[in-house]
């Protein structure tokens, strides 16, 4: 099971399965290996969309920026 909550609150935002989770990995900036948080702003999710992301996992993301310019969010596998 993979969660994905935000950064700064560590509010769970929900949950997401292993192509989703590839998906992020393969289409986000990673500073390192163990990069495990992504910037996302509405950008970002047209890109993730246009890139075959889940229905879930873009109503996840567009609840989680809301009316903000972005938000660290931030993914761990349980």
């Amino acid at each position: 099971m993979i969660t994905l909550s935000l950064k700064d609150s560590g509010a769970l935002l929900g949950i997401i399965d292993e192509a989703d989770l590839q998906l992020l990995m393969d289409q986000l900036e990673e500073e390192s290996e163990a990069d495990v948080d992504y910037y996302i702003n509405p950008a970002t999710i047209d890109i993730l969309e246009e890139n075959g992301a889940s229905a879930q996992l873009i109503a996840l993301l567009k609840e989680a920026v809301g009316d903000t310019d972005g938000v660290d969010v931030v993914w761990s596998e349980d």
